[in-house]
């Protein structure tokens, strides 16, 4: 018996929901066992079969990570109790710095970043062909690009500093925030900026006031998408820092080492730091996001 055409409509959506929602545990999953391991006491890193949510859930793999915590051990001739603190390695100095560098550079990318997209977008200052050559220099692998830096910066006394850091975040995301704003600016009707313009507005001031509210939530989107690149960012924080500077995925590191050896637990609270100020920033500015990664209602 064939099916109507409203079957086959109930069907396909059927369908789609129930791909959608495998797809959704499967990346779901993940960011679960992550904040469940947080959670677990040492003899549950490992068990097998696993422990998805512990009974004995326990905050101590976020006390040893975040917060004082120290250790006892008796002296086997004296029989003396001796106290230590624990020798794990704090991430707050990681999270300061992880912070810092990641605003400042995303801010220094999406403000020169969305002048220069103006500029393409209303006065061709670059072609497509090297808006194109702009892209692909993001293309390149950052471990072909160290030992020229490294060089570079050891002579300028760079390395191991966040002002290092800051310019490199800088110009590697450069080419993003160009490509991303010039989506969004492209959409603004250039009738209105005339239209401002035959008024009696400067440039800056049809800029100000009818472009930069067009665009905004598009501009928010950018700054999240380049926030999240360079708050996660590893390779060149590691081999371009010493000691001085330390981010939040290089200190994560040091919790898989042959020191420590693989501490999953406190692994898994520190990631789940590294993460939540990213959901706090996202759920502040959700409503510029939603509008800015659907950016296209305003049309010519």
């Amino acid at each position: 018996m064939a099916m109507t055409k409203s079957q086959r409509r109930i069907s396909y959506a059927a369908f789609r929901y129930l791909v959608l929602t495998f797809w959704l545990l499967v990346v779901a999953f993940p960011i679960f066992w992550m904040v469940s391991t947080s959670f677990k006491p040492d003899r549950e890193w490992f068990a097998w079969p696993p422990v998805y949510i512990s009974e004995n859930a326990t905050l101590q793999n976020y006390l040893a990570v975040w917060g004082d915590v120290t250790t006892h051990s008796v002296d086997e001739q004296t029989g003396e109790i001796k106290t230590y603190a624990q020798s794990l390695q704090r991430p707050w100095q990681a999270l300061g710095n992880s912070a810092l560098i990641s605003v400042i550079a995303t801010t220094l990318s999406v403000l020169f970043g969305s002048v220069l997209a103006y500029g393409v977008s209303r006065y061709q200052i670059l072609s497509e062909g090297r808006m194109f050559q702009l892209l692909m220099l993001r293309m390149v692998p950052p471990i072909v690009l160290v030992a020229p830096i490294s060089i570079w910066y050891s002579a300028l006394g760079l390395l191991d500093t966040i002002l290092g850091l800051v310019m490199l975040y800088f110009l590697t995301t450069l080419p993003y925030a160009v490509w991303m704003s010039k989506s969004f600016i492209d959409e603004v009707p250039r009738e209105m900026e005339q239209a401002a313009e035959i008024l009696g507005a400067s440039r800056w001031r049809t800029i100000w006031e009818v472009v930069l509210p067009l665009v905004r939530s598009g501009l928010v989107a950018t700054f999240l998408f380049i926030l999240i690149l360079t708050w996660s960012e590893y390779l060149l924080a590691l081999l371009l820092s010493k000691a001085q500077i330390v981010t939040l995925p290089v200190e994560l590191s040091k919790y898989q080492g042959s020191t420590e050896g693989r501490v999953y637990g406190r692994q898994a609270a520190l990631s789940v730091g590294i993460t939540l100020p990213l959901i706090v920033v996202g759920m502040i500015i959700r409503k510029h996001l939603a509008r800015g990664f659907s950016f296209g209602m305003v049309r010519r």
